[in-house]
């Protein structure tokens, strides 16, 4: 056996060690099976296959798009497609959010007493979830039989050969037949560049603006706001309004700064040099600035999630191979509409409560709901319900005092550039799994993005996969209480917002670059051209090694050789040149305007 073999082995047995420790760390009260002693809520049921089918409507997935009758069907056709897995262990994982906790506590349990396939759903945080994956990738070696993977890895994944597709298991496999893929709003998000459907959408959930409603709504305010700017404060269409805005807040407000006597502030944000400032960067917020190419496929004038050839990391593609990131390889990471990003990132931070620059995402996720801040350009809607529990952010009937709109975006953006970020989270399975174990995870997999469910699974975690959960009367009825997610989700101009897309051919490793060199630029030891040409650098080093290592056959990185950056910049598209005045006219919109069209199906983006 050579050195090398020893070695190899060596590490993958310690990466294996270390997946074990965090798989008995992770949430497993999640057994399925009705038992008590798992920790699961779910009653044990007696009584036959339809019977239990029957009380488990009633007791869960009343809320449905589908008929009683309806549901019965789907349920029964798991029963039967089941029966040659029967007293099978099944084990998946999934990152802890709303959504999968109810799978977790509730659908698994529910599966595996109506089909004795026992499934475990495991909960770590998305770090803990990403590195046992990797592991799984590096040693091929199962630790779990199905995923919930966020498609940021699309890219990874359609060049690899580690994964079984989703398109493979739908020929091959046991396969509801009322799944209605047409249905799935971002089925494209986990659809590489050659049309393979990779991972199946679990959940989704986006980043929008964040205002508090009343306060804007407030006439002495809005009078305020019109003797000092000259125009109304409404939703900030672009940067310029934004920013306006926030000065307006944080010093303007009354005379200093305050409403009712308390300060408030006009922009909230984090900054710490902690991994999740890395997913504040690659969630979009550079095309948000306006970088990287539309999201028109020039040769066909076809829709993508991404842009092309330049995406929102500043990666540009030719023929489906990355060829760089740096300004001088084609690429837009450190090109000046980045720099403008990454600098009013900076520059807001004066307006957002003291000590914002030292949080992390999870430090700062509380921050808006203790009712001293106005607006927030970059929130997720998975804290909608958080949100909604928030006493200070309620009025004295119980109606939310904040809503959300679109984005604003920068002065480099254009139309038919992204406008924001939407995290699909998906299920994903590995060609290295047992044959079997994979093929009842991905009955269970179905099971929870069925129409049975959906809805009830909607309601309780308020990420939405299925349009038909979106347009069903039970959140045409309850649309008010949720602060205009409903109205988002149900207008055309959601598909401005997608997660990372096929130009990144290696998520994890290059996404790790993105919170060090944005964070050196936020404790102030870099400037912003600095931390992005260091990052473009970093990004251009992971590519050749992948480029020279050839674990990449299909759509592989073939790297542009360097030339002058002023070459790329009197190209048409991305990278653009730097703008003489990045400011441009603030514009905002009236919010219930806004979103009365989006209820009805019309987009505010024209």
């Amino acid at each position: 056996m050579s050195t090398m073999t020893v070695l190899k082995r060596t590490r993958n047995i310690v990466a294996l060690s270390a997946v074990a420790a965090l798989t008995l760390s992770a949430c497993a009260g999640a057994t399925g099976g009705g038992d008590a002693d798992t920790g699961s809520t779910v009653p044990a049921l007696e009584g036959t296959a339809e019977e239990k089918a029957a009380q488990f409507i009633d007791l869960y997935f009343q809320d449905s798009v589908l008929t009683q009758e309806e549901q019965m069907e789907e349920l029964m056709w798991f029963v039967e497609a089941a029966e040659p897995f029967k007293g099978l262990d099944v084990n998946v994982l999934s990152e802890n959010i709303p959504a999968h906790a109810f799978e977790s506590e509730t659908l698994a349990a529910v599966f595996s007493d109506l089909t004795g396939i026992n499934v475990t759903h495991s909960l770590m945080g998305e770090g803990d979830v990403m590195e046992i994956i990797s592991t799984e990738i590096q040693t091929r070696t199962s630790v779990y039989d199905g995923f919930v993977n966020d498609t940021d890895s699309i890219g990874g994944h359609q060049r690899g050969d580690y994964i079984y597709p989703i398109s493979t298991l739908l020929e091959s496999s046991p396969t509801l037949p009322t799944l209605d893929l047409e249905d799935f709003i971002g089925l494209s998000f986990g659809t590489g560049s050659d049309g393979v459907i990779y991972q199946l959408p679990d959940q989704q959930f986006a980043n929008l603006y964040w205002f508090r409603y009343d306060w804007f709504s407030d006439a002495d305010i809005q009078a305020q706001f019109q003797d000092l700017y000259g125009y109304d404060l409404g939703v900030p269409v672009n940067w310029s309004a934004y920013e306006d805005i926030a000065v307006f807040f944080s010093t303007q407000v009354n005379g200093d700064g305050t409403i009712d006597g308390e300060k408030v502030y006009g922009h909230m944000d984090y900054g710490a040099k902690h991994f999740s400032l890395g997913w504040r960067f690659t969630d979009a917020w550079l095309s948000m600035a306006g970088n990287g190419d539309t999201v028109f496929d020039p040769e066909t004038g076809d829709r993508t999630p991404n842009g092309i050839p330049v995406d929102e990391w500043g990666i540009r593609v030719e023929n489906c191979s990355p060829v760089g990131s740096s300004v001088t390889r084609g690429g837009d990471t450190n090109g000046p509409a980045a720099v403008y990003a990454v600098q009013k990132y900076l520059d807001w931070f004066e307006y957002a409560p003291p000590g914002a620059q030292n949080l992390n995402f999870d430090e700062s996720a509380g921050v808006v709901g203790e009712g001293n801040t106005a607006q927030q350009m970059f929130w997720y809607t998975v804290f909608t319900r958080a949100t909604i529990d928030s006493p200070a952010m309620s009025d004295a009937n119980g109606d939310p005092v904040w809503r959300m709109a679109p984005s604003p975006h920068g002065a480099y953006w254009q139309d038919g550039h992204k406008l924001g970020y939407q995290d699909a989270g998906a299920w994903t399975f590995m060609d290295h799994a047992d044959p079997e174990k994979r093929d009842a995870a991905w009955l269970y997999a179905q099971f929870t993005v069925s129409k049975t469910v959906d809805l009830a699974k909607s309601i309780s975690g308020l990420s939405f996969i299925r349009d038909s959960t979106i347009n069903s009367d039970w959140f045409t009825e309850n649309a008010g209480d949720y602060g205009g997610l409903i109205e988002f989700y149900r207008s055309p101009d959601r598909v401005n917002w997608t997660p990372t897309g096929t130009n990144v051919p290696d998520y994890p490793s290059m996404s790790a670059e993105w919170w060090q060199a944005i964070g050196s630029a936020a404790a102030g030891e870099v400037t912003a051209q600095e931390a992005l040409d260091q990052l473009a650098t970093k990004q251009d080093e992971i590519m050749a090694r992948l480029e020279a290592s050839g674990s990449q056959p299909d759509c592989g990185v073939k790297l542009n050789e360097e030339r002058d950056a002023q070459y790329w910049l009197d190209q048409p598209g991305a990278p653009y040149p730097k703008l003489g005045n990045e400011k441009g006219a603030p514009e905002t919109v009236p919010y219930d305007e806004l979103v009365s069209g989006w209820f009805a199906g019309e987009s505010y983006l024209g």
